[in-house]
């Protein structure tokens, strides 16, 4: 429960903070977790990228301001934006009215309350896994470098998959491949609270080609969790399980090291395609 105290800790902090500066690094300081996991055991959870979440929750408030009879310049500064313009779009994107109109009588605008987690046991549907420690993994592949936020970021990587099928990197990766975990893997390498590498790569001690690039996992602890059924969906669904079914009762913690998916040969479209997520972990203090 700690974990999950955590981060209603950092979201009363981030609900403090909504009309001032939010430090991402403290929210995550908070939740004891990097930046960067703590944006995705976020959205993993709620469905929403955390800097969505924020926009809601602060233009909640200013259309509450705005009723109240605050002048739109006031409430654009209030939340930390420096130009109309910009205050006008996020108002509208949210609220499908200028903020001109919020405070006329009879205008609808939308309430996002603020979140809080809570665990729902459910224990339906089993969730196979395993603990084991692993040493440093050294990978070679394609690296794809994304800093425009997560929620940006993920969105484009099936993409990169879709060109690297394309440009034949697969069976190259494959003819490099030596060492253990065999299959191609999917790496989500932290850069920092907002950007990060993702490596389609293979564990390789060959020689990283040109046009290739090579990285090294560091030891750790996994929890390996197994996936059955057509890619996407199947791990997204398991990832969502993971982070807000398993982790929260499993008495391990989110290491801050890459993730890893591992992927099998096969028709990843058919029902019965194996695949793997391999999650950074370490045992939970008391």
């Amino acid at each position: 429960m700690d974990w999950l105290d955590r981060m209603n800790r950092a979201l009363e902090y981030i609900e403090a903070n909504l009309s001032g500066q939010i430090e991402l690094e403290q929210a995550a300081r908070i939740a004891c977790c990097s930046p960067f996991h703590f944006q995705r055991m976020f959205s993993y959870i709620a469905d929403l990228p955390l800097a969505e979440y924020i926009r809601r929750r602060r233009m909640s408030r200013a259309a509450a301001d705005l009723q109240a009879g605050e002048r739109v310049l006031d409430v654009a500064l209030k939340y930390g934006y420096n130009s109309p313009t910009a205050f006008n779009r996020a108002f509208q994107a949210v609220h499908g009215l200028p903020p001109s109109r919020a405070g006329s009588g009879g205008a609808v605008v939308k309430a996002y309350p603020p979140i809080s987690f809570q665990i729902t046991i459910k224990g339906e549907v089993e969730m196979e896994y395993r603990i084991e420690k692993k040493p440093a993994i050294r990978i070679v592949g394609s690296k794809t470098s994304f800093t425009g936020g997560q929620a940006q970021g993920f969105a484009q990587i099936p993409g990169q998959w879709t060109q690297a099928a394309q440009a034949g990197l697969i069976p190259r990766l494959c003819a490099l491949m030596d060492g253990e975990p065999k299959g191609i893997l999917g790496v989500c390498s932290i850069a920092d609270g907002q950007a990060f590498d993702y490596y389609i790569a293979v564990a390789s001690a060959q020689p990283a080609p040109e046009d290739l690039f090579s990285f090294e996992i560091p030891a750790a602890t996994w929890a390996i969790f197994d996936c059955v059924g057509p890619l996407p969906g199947a791990m997204q669904a398991l990832q969502k399980r993971i982070f807000s079914e398993w982790l929260p009762t499993s008495g391990y913690e989110y290491a801050s090291a890459p993730d890893i998916e591992l992927y099998f040969e096969g028709d990843r479209s058919a029902a019965g395609y194996r695949s793997q997520v391999w999650l950074p972990v370490f045992k939970a203090k008391g």
